[in-house]
Parts: structure tokens; C-alpha cells; sequence
């Protein structure tokens, strides 16, 4: 435990040293002006920034009152400094000024003691400060593990998402950017065989670590059910059977997800799809008409039983497919009809995705704060258009 004395009377300095030293804190350090304190701390006079490196001070006994400048000022000065901040100050004082005593505290001293100073008062207060300060440390310590093992989770979440695909008559990409560290949207697609691929993308309810967990466990029993069950109706099914096995005694919120997973046959140009509470997606024909994958069945994890009937589409030639997230309509002005107007409108010049101008229109917001929910996209092209060298 560091305390430094700052007070530029040698007497003072004396007794307080000696006040510690028989309450055991006998590591301090004394200097006789604010602009020692601040050189202490790392603060040099006309620097923006403090060197590098750990500031080994616990706790700092500042004097008020003191020539060029006084205490209020110091105090101020080092509260420009996130590293500093957090080291708790106590005034040393012989001014009973209730305003200047304020003053001192809105600076972000964290008590005050009066001269002559009071020895169990004195000691009170440093052991009052001391707890409180390793208090907001262990909260701070705490909170920066937590973060590492979101960045963790988070990388892991990342790495279950399924990567692109380019055949010669079919290929699906993504892109993805959450909102928080951890995210709530999950899209995946297997190559069934025989020249079929099952696709899904899916938005769980809410965000944060909840969310994330319970797409982690939709992740893990995804590859398995598409390739038992295959057929989207059964698919839909048994991911709200598997859902609903994680019930939750007395839990406050209703967790369900919306999906829309499709099979794709590419040998007789067919799609089967079930739309489970999802955003309808855009359907591009080589003709120029355009087909909304619309709603047919509640989300996934709101009844025990889900009806969920599939509607089958058929295609000629080049084609795509765009699946997304409310979050990518959530991103465009206008209410509803203006969003998916918009996105109907921009998505529809050609039938092979334009990643760049894609990240452009929908990804490149600078302020990620300002987001409210996941944004996805998912793009299938199909027919001679579907690769491009």
C-alpha cells in the first residue's frame, strides 16, 4: 500500500508520516508542491498525455492550500487522466469553508480532513478510501475478464458461421455485423447432395449473452437436424421441439427466435422454404419479377407445437436470393413499406453479390452505438450466374 504526502509545510509532512508509520503504513511518499505530485504521477508541466507505465500510488494525502498551485487545481489535473482517476484523494485542510470544501469534492477529492489533523479521524478516513478504492478495483478487474471472455465468446460464435460456397449453379455468401460483441443472429447452409443445399438464417430474440448462448445451442444441434430431417417443415419442427427443451423455471422473458431456412435443388430448380416470423425474403428471377419468401409459420419457440406448412417456388436461369435481418431494414429511413422498398430497389441489378457495394450501403455505419440490433445479409445466387472467376 502507496500513500503520497503532498504538502508543501515540512512539518506536516513529518506528522502525517509519522501518524502512518504507527498504523503500519510504512510506505509513503512526500513531496512539497503540486507539480512534484503531478512528476510523481507521471505528469509533466505542457505534456498532453502522462509517460508510460504504472503509477504505484494507492492513495494520495493532498494539501489545499498551497503556493503557484493549490490543491483544487491538482486534483482537477489528474482527473484528466483514466489511469489516474481512479486514486482516491483526500484534502488535507485548514480552511473550514463549506464552499471551497465542495469545491475540492466536485474536483474529485473523495473526503477531507481539517487541520490540526485528528489521528482516528485521519485513519478512519485512509481506511474508508483504501476499501472503497480496492472495491472499484476488483470491479474493475472483474469487468476487464468479463470482456476478455466476451471477445473469446464472441470469436467462437464467429467461427460457427458457416463460410462461402461457389459451385457452378449455386453460391451463397454473408455479411454480418452485430451490434454488441455478442450477437443474436446465426446463418448457416450444408450441401445436402445430389446437387441440393440447405439454407438458414435465423434472429433470435433480444441481444447480449442470453441471445448469443441460445444461438449457440440452436449452432450446435443446426448440422444435425438439417441432415436428419432435411425437408424445411420438418427442420422448423424439431428446432422448436429442441428449443423448447430449454424451459426456464420463472423466467421473466419469452425467448423465441424468427428463421427462414430453404432447400435448394438445383437439379430440377426447385425451392422448398418455410418462413417462421422472418423478414420476407427477395426472390430474383431471371425475368425480373421479384417473389417475397413471406411468413407462414410463428417463430420458432412461442408454442409447443409449431404448424409450419412450406411453400415451393420454382426458377429458370439466373437468379438470386437475399435473406437478411430486421436490423438491415432497421438501417434505411421510412416506416416498413419504405424500408423493404429500398432494399427491394438496391438489391436487384444483378444476380452475383457486389460485396463491396453491399458492405457500402448497409455495413459502413462509423458509429456502432448508434445500433440497435444485428445486421445480416445473405445472398444465393443461382444458375450460369451463380460463379463468377
Amino acid at each position: 500500500m502507496r500513500i503520497l504526502i503532498v504538502d508543501d509545510n515540512p512539518t506536516n509532512i513529518i506528522i502525517i508520516r509519522e501518524i502512518l508509520k504507527k498504523e503500519n503504513y510504512r510506505n509513503t511518499v512526500s513531496v512539497s508542491s503540486a507539480f512534484e505530485m503531478l512528476r510523481e504521477l507521471g505528469i509533466e508541466q505542457g505534456q498532453e498525455a502522462p509517460a508510460r507505465g504504472p503509477v504505484h500510488i494507492d492513495l494520495i494525502l493532498l494539501d489545499m492550500m498551497m503556493p503557484e498551485m493549490d490543491g483544487i487545481e491538482a486534483c482537477r489535473i489528474i482527473q484528466n487522466y483514466q489511469h489516474l482517476k481512479d486514486i482516491p484523494i483526500i484534502m488535507v485542510t485548514a480552511v473550514g469553508d463549506s464552499k471551497k470544501l465542495a469545491e475540492a469534492l466536485d474536483a474529485g477529492a473523495v473526503d477531507y480532513v481539517t487541520k490540526p489533523i485528528n489521528k482516528v479521524e485521519l485513519m478512519a478516513r485512509i481506511r474508508l478510501a483504501l476499501r472503497l478504492k480496492q472495491e472499484k478495483d476488483w470491479h474493475k478487474e472483474r469487468d476487464q475478464r468479463i470482456q476478455e471472455e466476451l471477445k473469446l465468446a464472441a470469436l467462437v460464435q464467429n467461427a460457427v458461421l458457416s463460410q462461402p460456397i461457389e459451385a457452378a449453379n449455386f453460391s451463397v455468401n454473408a455479411l454480418y455485423k452485430p451490434s454488441y460483441e455478442l450477437a443474436g443472429d446465426l446463418y448457416a447452409w450444408y450441401s445436402l447432395g445430389e446437387g441440393r443445399y440447405g439454407v438458414i438464417l435465423l434472429d433470435m430474440m433480444g441481444h447480449g449473452i442470453s441471445s448469443s448462448l441460445f444461438c449457440m445451442f440452436i449452432a450446435s444441434v443446426l448440422k444435425d437436424t438439417v441432415s436428419t430431417y432435411v425437408d424445411p417443415e420438418k427442420v422448423i419442427q424439431e428446432l422448436n421441439r429442441r428449443f423448447n427443451q430449454l424451459h426456464i423455471d420463472s423466467q421473466l422473458v419469452q425467448y423465441y427466435f424468427t428463421a427462414i431456412y430453404l432447400v435448394v435443388d438445383t437439379r430440377y430448380k426447385r425451392i422448398d422454404y418455410v418462413n417462421a416470423g422472418h423478414p420476407p425474403g427477395l426472390f430474383y428471377h431471371a425475368d425480373g419479377r421479384i417473389e417475397h419468401l413471406d411468413t407462414v409459420c410463428a417463430p420458432v419457440g412461442l408454442f409447443d407445437k409449431i404448424e409450419a406448412t412450406p411453400r415451393t417456388l420454382t426458377y429458370e436461369g439466373d437468379g438470386h436470393i437475399v435473406l437478411y435481418t430486421d436490423g438491415l431494414l432497421e438501417a434505411v429511413e421510412g416506416d416498413q413499406d419504405a424500408q423493404l422498398h429500398f432494399l427491394t430497389e438496391q438489391l436487384k441489378d444483378s444476380h452475383v453479390m457486389d460485396l463491396e457495394r453491399m458492405q457500402h450501403l448497409f455495413f459502413d455505419d462509423d458509429i456502432q452505438a448508434e445500433r440497435e440490433d444485428d445486421k445480416c445479409l445473405v445472398w444465393i445466387s443461382l444458375g450460369e450466374g451463380a460463379y463468377r472467376e
